[in-house]
């Protein structure tokens, strides 16, 4: 097999398999994308991640995955839905996470491919989000598409809706060459942005994203938390504001939303989402991972931004009776923000009860705001 027909065969495997876009990049250690992380790491730009140095090394060099690595099999997968319209009572979550959980789906495809090089006598490996590859960079490496502003990668005709994989592989293929093409004066993602996460400079604090925030495991900032509107999962802000990516079909059916209660969920029941439900509800989706407890603080702080009365009677269950300090502390603040006599009479009567010492500064911080005439934030 000459090595035109070994590219051709190889592009055409992935094509098959289900891959929107495929291109080649050479597994050649990337000294710009490692120095590029480090610096990342080491403005504590991902903290809510425990990713240092070495993290870095192993994520630029292909090696690490696989010792005899010549090539890496770029891949890029559409998945955009058409968009949710804002629902009041509803929360919002991000696409890509509105279907069956897109790791699993990569999987199959990335493992099909491999399968198609191993029958030409390679050794492979695959990553799909959670190896330590740098797939971004190797993507735009590879001519996939190019990294924005947003840091996300857009793919010609795909937009930034897309799921990235590789299949490293000892195979040597003629590799791609990157896309000669940037966001140039465009700043609308970062326009976009509620809480200015994006510096413009195709760098992002991820301490400050929305996405990042409603993943995180401990307190969300008190300060960042009436920026966060209704979000409950993920953000897909900065990706909406991207004239590409509006420019690009949304009309992905193998990543269908599982159901409007994945796509939009009542607030209300996600705030009395009980372990047993959480895993019945998000086991296959790409939320299922983290635990109810999380969602059901997001639930809290969207009901806090919404300043709906109405939501009292909920938030005040949560901060008297959930077994999770994180989600009473959020409650109360999201009492507290609401601020309406009602309101301010539950945190009173909490105060006098709750043992957790941060949820009872949560209490005292929302009553103190409100003595002073000043809103909670």
């Amino acid at each position: 097999m000459t090595a035109v027909e070994l590219r051709e065969n190889v592009l055409a495997a992935a094509r098959k398999c289900g891959a929107d876009a495929v291109r080649i990049a050479p597994a050649e250690p990337q000294a710009w994308t490692h120095e590029r992380m480090s610096a990342s790491f080491g403005r504590g730009d991902l903290q809510t991640w425990p990713y240092d140095e070495r993290y870095a090394a192993k994520a630029a060099d292909p090696r690490t995955l696989l010792a005899a690595a010549r090539s890496v099999v770029c891949v890029a997968v559409a998945y955009a839905s058409p968009p949710e319209k804002a629902q009041h009572g509803r929360g919002r979550v991000s696409n890509y996470a509105w279907s069956d959980d897109y790791h699993r789906r990569m999987r199959v495809l990335l493992g099909t491919l491999a399968g198609e090089l191993e029958a030409l006598g390679a050794t492979t490996a695959i990553a799909c989000d959670t190896a330590p590859v740098a797939e971004r960079a190797f993507a735009e490496r590879a001519g996939v598409g190019w990294i924005g502003k947003h840091t996300n990668l857009i793919a010609p005709g795909l937009g930034s809706y897309v799921f990235l994989g590789e299949v490293v592989t000892s195979l040597a293929i003629a590799p791609d060459v990157p896309l000669k093409k940037s966001c140039g004066a465009c700043t609308r993602c970062v326009t976009a942005c509620p809480t200015g996460a994006l510096r413009g400079d195709y760098t992002i604090d991820a301490n400050r994203c929305i996405s990042d925030l409603t993943q995180r495991t401990g307190p969300i900032p008190r300060e960042l938390r009436p920026l966060i509107g209704t979000w409950v999962w993920g953000c897909d802000l900065c990706q909406d504001a991207c004239p590409p990516t509006n420019r690009a079909p949304r009309t992905a059916a193998a990543f269908a939303p599982v159901d409007d209660e994945t796509r939009a969920p009542s607030l209300a029941s996600l705030l009395r989402l009980k372990s047993g439900e959480f895993k019945r509800r998000y086991a296959r989706t790409a939320i299922g991972w983290r635990g109810g407890a999380i969602l059901r603080r997001n639930a809290a702080v969207a009901m806090g931004n919404l300043l709906d009365r109405a939501d009292v009677p909920a938030l005040e269950e949560a901060v008297a009776g959930d077994p999770h300090p994180l989600v009473r502390g959020h409650a109360a603040w999201a009492l507290g923000r609401i601020g309406s006599p009602r309101a301010l009479a539950a945190l009173r009567v909490r105060s006098e009860q709750e043992t957790d010492e941060l949820v009872f500064d949560e209490i005292r911080a929302a009553l103190l705001s409100h003595s002073q005439g000043a809103p909670v934030e």
